[in-house]
């Protein structure tokens, strides 16, 4: 599952991204990667690991609902469960 969001460029500079992924790991568990930046620029890509899928995606919800009260909007989702 994979979610894309970012601000409305405003002219100045680029507009920065957000993007959210959700995989399944070997061992059953889940990870929640994190990559922000700016587009064309630098990005930072964190990983946060989940015992199950319910918890990860409450995690990317919380993430992505954070996200849209920052201004980001949703640009792209991608899977079969992927929250609107």
């Amino acid at each position: 599952m994979r979610l894309l969001l970012q601000q409305r460029p405003d002219g100045r500079e680029a507009p920065r991204f957000v993007q959210l992924q959700l995989q399944a790991d070997l061992l059953g568990g889940w990870t929640l990667l994190r990559e922000t930046g700016q587009i064309g620029g630098r990005s930072t890509l964190k990983r946060e690991q989940y015992a199950d899928q319910g918890s990860a995606l409450a995690a990317l919800e919380s993430a992505r609902d954070a996200q849209l009260k920052r201004g980001f909007q949703l640009m792209f989702a991608q899977g079969a469960d992927a929250p609107r």
